[in-house]
């Protein structure tokens, strides 16, 4: 809640600034056109984080990260990278994309079965996933002052698979270390579309540098492929068997960006 309020403050501060501007004042002191030409290109990224340090200071010595914009649908998240191509001054291609990969190891120390001694053996616990976005469209700028609304419609394609396990374990199962235990846990593919309408505006502060916030609808279908799952288990000697789990699907429809995210973008 503190940080919408912090962004909502910060939002309409400058829309206040943009407002009381001169709207006929398209160049700077300097000479350089305050906004983006045909065949500039330009990049975005989130604003929260850095909004969040500049009205509470105590972060910058904090061990609690900063606040991120809300997601679109999945599609829109703090690490995106988002470009746009400038076709003429008030038409614009955009593109966003994202990917990243994690691997996690733990390992944790358990007592050695049969030990009286007190000799510990180790677990070993791995986790790895992946997720890619990607989202192309046209964005259409409405107003001739440092103030711009704009419009325009995406279509988004995102594939991840995330939450696969494997494990390792310092105690064979046996007799005197009965039970089922998992060794993997492969969770299936996924796949979304989706297609997103968007409105928002942008306040160019600065020759080429704007800040600005956007609202949207998206529709989204993502269908989720059938994983496995590898066990061990002890009957009267060790025994191995794979099983399929279950994959699914959904479908949302849905307002993003209800936490008034807040974008800086460069121009070049």
């Amino acid at each position: 809640m503190k940080n919408l309020i912090i962004s909502t403050i910060a939002l309409v501060t400058f829309l206040t600034v943009a407002i009381s501007a001169n709207a006929q004042e398209l160049t700077s002191k300097k000479g350089f056109p305050i906004l983006p030409e045909a065949k500039d290109w330009s990049i975005s990224f989130d604003a929260v984080p850095f909004l969040d340090y500049a009205f509470d200071k105590t972060r910058i010595f904090s061990n609690t990260p900063p606040s991120s914009a809300a997601s679109v649908l999945d599609f829109q998240t703090p690490m995106t990278i988002v470009g746009k191509y400038m076709i003429d001054e008030n038409t614009a291609y955009r593109a966003k994309a994202r990917f990243g990969i994690n691997r996690t190891s733990k390992d944790t120390l358990v007592n050695k079965v049969g030990s009286t001694t007190g000799e510990t053996v180790t677990d070993n616990s791995k986790e790895s996933g992946f997720a890619l976005s990607l989202s192309a469209g046209i964005q259409h700028y409405k107003g001739k002052g440092r103030l711009r609304g704009f419009y325009g419609a995406e279509g988004m394609l995102g594939i991840s698979k995330n939450g696969s396990k494997s494990y390792e374990y310092g105690n064979p199962i046996a007799a005197n270390n009965p039970g089922v235990r998992t060794l993997k846990d492969t969770k299936g593919m996924s796949l979304s579309i989706g297609l997103r309408g968007f409105i928002g505006a942008e306040y160019f502060f600065a020759p080429k540098m704007s800040i600005g916030a956007e609202f949207g609808y998206g529709i989204t279908l993502t269908t989720t492929g059938k994983g496995t799952k590898e066990q061990e288990e002890w009957n009267n000697g060790v025994i191995t068997r794979t099983t399929n789990t279950g994959g699914g699907s959904s479908f949302n429809m849905d307002v993003d960006n209800a936490s008034s995210a807040i974008t800086f973008s460069i121009y070049f």
